[in-house]
């Protein structure tokens, strides 16, 4: 990334003609074309401030030029949706006059190269979305993606990132409460760190960024602003190399005591009529903050950079316009009201400045030293942001896994390989660092298939979710698309939860490969189909391109944040068995081979040591039945245990529920086909309860009229888990196997250094 001291020319000069140009240009992530386009749309060259702005609006990540067309297919409206994609965050009713705010984005680039700021950062931004829409922060959900446990950047970059998230989290305030962490060789040079983050507010104290008011003032509030993070969004939008830690510079640097200062001062003022329209400085700062209020409410904008708070001395121009500084914000507010905003900013010890004016230009204005140093039209520019329908390659569908051409593991063989291994392995380790319990309204904590938070003061809860099988989306995009969506909901069903809305962070390599977008594409008709099919809409989100090293790309990882509503808190359940006596039922057993799919699945690959196969079909129509079914006897009050299965299968969800609940589990499994592929196999939309023995009837009967089978699989009891043939192992063994492998991975760590 190119700065002014790199370029040796003033911030107002021109650029210069000749050998130097294309190298500066392309040195803003800006190709020939768009150049040329931004020659038309100024009727002149620009200087430098000016190709900064252009540079950071039209990256991937602000401008979203090369996925505009494909994100068109999601359906993005339900009639709980009150705001969908387009704001700061998404916005959901859940009655009562109140709504649910929420948001994921990535920071996956800042986190490899500076784990611990990259990831701090990543939680302190997605908080800001969420409390700019006037919506009090009460939950974080973090899906961490690293690289091969060997490699030898891996246990670095886990200790960074998980100590960041932590550290920020744990001081701001707001409790983190779930999330994902895996581990694949396909992240070894890019790792994944997205955030999520959800607020409650009042319905009719929703705040927007379009900008009204000819004439009204201009605010900046919160930290000053610093060199550090310049260029972070172009950043975000190219792919690494062997230079990558040159790239530290544009990580920001962030203080989470002051973004607590920043949510309470916000809150109080938004309690006044004072705001206008309000947005964070998020990526590409004051140029995006204050271009995206203007171009909204369809005004212009003018700054006076001399009147921003810095930190450090001689700051430039481009340096002030494209840093991004952590914790602050943009505000536009009423005539007059700029006393009480004042008052109100510092009283919490923020700085407070008012920068400029909404004008009826619809230019952006620059002045900085006296002069103006930017002058740019805001609707060209943003009709005129680049729209790419990139060349695309369907992936390859591979075939179904004869499960007979599996080698048949005894089952407590595979089950303690996979309950050991890093996908499946506890992460208490992680998030036990987190504090989930501040504000005292967890009441789902991490481990299970959702987080709930109380609703405070109400009897209602919301469960949140973050989920992803990259390994599907892989194999198949179109169903790993599916998959990812139903699997969010199956998790917030399991909870008791009526699933609302989704956000997403969608993870892939460079767009300007064919393949890569035929992996995008795919996962979005995936997704498109499944968000339609189970009602389920998306309303905020992300996508980050360019997530590959050397050429290499990760595997396509459409993370999916989920939002589910439990109008009872009383009425929620949990994976945990209580009850000797109980009866396990697998509820969603409707495939012939009954759920024993193997291609793809985690026992194909921690036991075979293969990752071929077509991926489990995902049957929308069946998952609906099921859930549907599922979530009304949680509702009625029949049932309080529930898990869904996912990696690894039966056995590996019963085991974890028995784990869950220090209670054992008989099974009984027989059946037709391989006994290998029933226990492990991933086949989808399917559940296992338990249940009093005298409600057995009744939960049949009900499954009967719902069109879902419904099949009794053993009984609760004792301190074993056994299955077929009288194998056995005790929950203690098991316990230590799932429990070792993550503290023992990190400690080898310590003792290294």
């Amino acid at each position: 990334m190119i700065n002014e001291k790199e370029a040796r020319l003033p911030a107002g000069a021109s650029l210069p003609p000749g050998e130097d140009l294309p190298e500066i240009v392309s040195q803003h992530g800006l190709s020939g074309d768009e150049y040329a386009k931004i020659l038309d749309i100024l009727g002149r060259a620009p200087n430098l401030t000016e190709l900064g702005i252009f540079s950071v609006m039209w990256s991937e990540h602000c401008s979203y030029k090369s996925s505009k067309k494909w994100l068109r297919c999601l359906p993005t409206t339900g009639p709980r949706v009150v705001h969908g994609p387009g704001e700061n965050a998404g916005v959901v009713d859940i009655g009562d006059g109140q709504v649910v705010v929420f948001k994921m984005e990535s920071h996956n680039h800042p986190s490899y190269i500076e784990p611990y700021q990259g990831a701090a950062t990543g939680v302190g931004g997605i908080l800001r979305d969420v409390f700019t829409m006037g919506a009090r922060p009460v939950a974080n959900l973090n899906a961490l993606r690293f690289g091969a446990p060997d490699h030898p950047r891996t246990r670095h970059l886990v200790a960074g990132v998980v100590a960041g998230i932590g550290g920020y989290g744990n001081c701001v305030g707001v409790p983190t409460v779930g999330g994902e962490c895996s581990f694949h060789r396909g992240y070894d040079g890019n790792i994944l760190v997205n955030a999520m983050a959800v607020g409650i507010a009042e319905r009719e104290r929703i705040f927007l960024s379009a900008a009204s008011g000819v004439g009204n003032p201009l605010v900046y509030v919160g930290s000053k602003t610093g060199r550090d993070g310049i260029h972070g969004a172009t950043m975000a939008s190219a792919e690494f190399d062997e230079d990558s830690e040159e790239k530290r510079p544009t990580v920001q640097v962030g203080d989470p005591f002051t973004e607590k200062l920043l949510i309470e001062a916000c809150l109080e003022l938004m309690a006044t009529d004072a705001i206008v329209a309000i947005q964070d400085m998020g990526a590409a700062g004051l140029t995006s903050s204050s271009f995206e209020m203007a171009s909204k409410g369809g005004l212009g904008v003018e700054l006076d950079l001399d009147r921003v708070p810095v930190r450090e001395a001689a700051m430039s121009a481009y340096e002030i316009m494209l840093s991004e500084s952590q914790e602050r914000m943009l505000m536009v507010l009423k005539p007059g009201r700029e006393g009480v905003a004042r008052a109100v900013f510092e009283k919490w010890e923020l700085d407070f400045a008012i920068v400029g004016e909404m004008t009826d230009s619809k230019h952006m204005v620059v002045r900085h030293g006296g002069e103006v140093v930017v002058d740019v039209p805001i609707d060209p520019l943003a009709a005129a942001s680049p729209e790419y329908n990139r060349p695309w390659l369907a992936t390859r569908r591979q075939p179904v896994v004869d499960a007979a051409s599996v080698p048949a593991v005894p089952p407590i063989e595979a089950l303690k390989r996979l309950l050991g291994c890093p996908d499946i392995a506890s992460k208490r380790w992680v998030w036990e660092q987190y504090d989930h319990m501040v504000m005292g309204d967890t009441i789902g904590r991490p481990g299970g298939d959702a987080a709930v938070v109380r609703v405070h003061g109400t009897g209602k809860a919301i469960a949140i979710t973050a989920d992803c099988t990259p390994r599907y989306c892989l194999a198949d995009p179109v169903e790993g698309g599916r998959q990812a969506v139903a699997e969010a909901w199956r998790n917030l069903v399991a909870a008791g939860a009526t699933p609302l809305a989704i956000t997403d962070c969608l993870n892939f390599g460079s767009p300007e490969k064919p393949e890569v977008m035929g992996q995008f594409a795919g996962c979005l008709q995936g997704m498109a189909d499944a968000c339609r099919a189970l009602s389920f809409p998306v309303v905020s989100g992300n996508v980050s391109f360019y997530n590959e090293t050397s050429g290499v790309s990760i595997p396509p990882t459409p993370t999916i944040g989920g939002i589910g509503l439990i109008a009872n808190a009383a009425r929620r359940a949990t994976p945990a068995l209580k009850a000797d006596g109980e009866v396990l039922v697998l509820i969603g057993v409707e495939d012939e081979d009954g759920g024993g799919w193997l291609g793809q699945s985690l026992y194909l690959r921690e036991v075979a040591g293969r990752e071929d196969g077509a991926p489990p079909a995902v049957d929308l129509a069946r998952e609906r039945r099921a859930g549907d079914l599922v979530r009304g006897l949680i509702e009625d009050g029949a049932i309080v245990t529930c898990h869904d299965i996912s990696d690894g299968g039966l056995l590996v969800a019963i085991a974890e529920m028995a784990l869950a609940g220090a209670r054992g589990a008989t099974l009984d499994v027989s059946g037709e086909g391989s006994l290998h592929a029933r226990l492990f196999g991933e086949g989808q939309g399917r559940y296992v309860i338990a249940a009093a023995a005298a409600q057995l009837t009744h939960l049949v009967q009900r499954a009967v009229r719902a069109g879902v089978m419904a099949k009794v699989i053993g009984t609760v009891g004792g301190s074993r888990l056994t299955v077929a043939d009288g194998q056995s192992i005790s929950l203690a063994d098991l316990r230590a196997i799932h429990e070792a492998w993550l503290p023992g991975y990190m400690a080898e760590a310590a003792e290294a250094t």
